[in-house]
């Protein structure tokens, strides 16, 4: 089952980047935070190919560094981001700290696709679900109330 990192997370490693190096406070714009979060769960759910850990954690990479959520720190967020959701899914990422930071600004920038970065992290991942997903892809029941898989909603709309 893949752990997927929440919005209280993300704020806190916000406000740490923030306490430790400088800059600006603040979330920017409270939708783009959101839209960045769902990019990987959105993926995970409708992707046209299953998803890996590494091409879930590139999602969120590159939703949190290039939407700019926060007035400061999105690539410092990002990048402690992708690597706390990867710890969460128990994978380590085996790379030295300026080949993980080198690739975390080149995909901030836009030198860097996504699909690349994702194969970057593939090729350094050791550990959790680093070559899959093992998990179907349907959509799980939460307490408020049971949602159909993904297929059958499409077929029921039919």
């Amino acid at each position: 089952m893949i752990i997927w990192i929440e919005k209280p997370l993300v704020l806190a490693i916000h406000d740490r980047q923030i306490a430790e190096f400088g800059g600006s406070e603040g979330l920017r714009d409270d939708s783009l935070l959101e839209s960045a979060l769902a990019r990987s769960q959105q993926l995970f759910a409708y992707g046209d190919q299953a998803p890996d850990l590494a091409d879930l954690a590139a999602s969120l990479a590159y939703g949190l560094a290039r939407n700019h959520p926060f007035v400061d720190g999105n690539k410092r967020t990002a990048h402690v981001s992708y690597r706390t959701f990867l710890a969460m899914n128990g994978a380590e990422l085996l790379a030295s700290d300026e080949e993980k930071y080198l690739s975390m600004l080149s995909l901030a920038e836009g030198n860097l696709p996504e699909a690349d970065f994702a194969a970057w992290l593939r090729a350094h991942l050791r550990g959790g679900a680093a070559g899959e997903v093992n998990e179907p892809r349907v959509a799980y029941e939460t307490p408020k109330r049971a949602r159909k898989p993904a297929a059958r909603r499409i077929a029921a709309a039919r």
